[in-house]
């Protein structure tokens, strides 16, 4: 196992620790014990993780924290649109455009297509990632306390496809992924199976800007749909290309976090590493 990978399982193990105490502020050798970690050490491997203290970090997962950031973020997805502008463009964004597979292979399940896969180490766990020449169709985290069913899942959904396990080759998206060049990040395509709504939906998905969180309802105005914000949540809930498609900046209204398919701590954890980012 990577050191990166050790690394964020103590990570989570302490988000997980510092989410379910939070409002008693817990202070730093409170919580290197809970990790069996001495404080030193914790200090600096969270530092080295997230860039900032935990103290810090819990703050921006409370919930007048992160209503607060619906409401800003309303307004920050309005301007883009009226200038047109894409909201991945800071330094720690990525470049994404969504295409969805032609009439034919969605209907036939990838039919010709020719898929690379592979299993990596990622700042959120180990990760599965399926590559076709047109772009990157599935990136899904793994748990390693349930059953690991994702290729399984995933030969399902493209069963006619040609699936080659090529981590060599995947390898270097998870790069341009996790770890892009901030003078000059790369544009990633993806490919993507779904519904003309589903399409939709994850494109508005990536006009929330990095560092930042919204609300189904929000993304249901987006589109110009404002009653289908329980539609919106079924079409995020059908996302296959995780972190690119960013369905973790979703929370509820109120400000809570919400649902997440893998892992509540790991959606904690992706949000607060991202805001903290959003600060440097």
């Amino acid at each position: 196992m990577s050191k990166e990978l050790i690394n964020y399982y103590r990570i989570e193990k302490a988000i997980g620790y510092l989410t379910d105490n939070f409002k008693e502020q817990p202070d730093l050798d409170e919580i290197a014990r809970k990790v069996f970690m001495s404080p030193f050490h914790f200090q600096r491997i969270f530092t080295d993780w997230v860039g900032i203290s935990p103290k810090k970090f819990i703050q921006y997962l409370t919930l007048e924290y992160l209503r607060n950031k619906i409401s800003e973020t309303e307004n920050m997805m309005d301007a883009a649109e009226i200038v047109r502008l894409s909201s991945q463009s800071r330094v720690h964004d990525l470049f994404v455009s969504i295409e969805g597979v032609s009439p034919q292979q969605y209907k036939t399940a990838g039919k010709g297509l020719e898929i690379f896969y592979g299993y990596h180490a990622s700042p959120f766990g180990l990760c599965f990632i399926a590559v076709t020449e047109k772009g990157i169709c599935t990136l899904k985290f793994i748990d390693e306390e349930k059953s690991r069913n994702e290729f399984e899942l995933f030969s399902q959904q493209w069963q006619f496809a040609y699936l080659i396990h090529k981590p060599d080759y995947t390898q270097q998206f998870i790069q341009k992924i996790f770890h892009p060049d901030k003078t000059n990040p790369e544009k990633l395509n993806l490919l993507t199976q779904g519904t003309d709504f589903q399409i939709k939906v994850w494109e508005a998905l990536l006009k929330i800007p990095f560092g930042s969180v919204s609300s189904f309802q929000q993304i249901a105005q987006l589109i110009g749909q404002p009653e289908a914000a329980r539609a919106v949540g079924s079409a995020v809930g059908k996302n296959s290309i995780l972190y690119l498609i960013p369905c973790h900046r979703i929370i509820s209204g109120d400000g809570t976090l919400g649902n997440y398919h893998f892992g509540k701590v790991r959606k904690q954890a992706m949000i607060g590493w991202e805001m903290s980012k959003a600060q440097l």
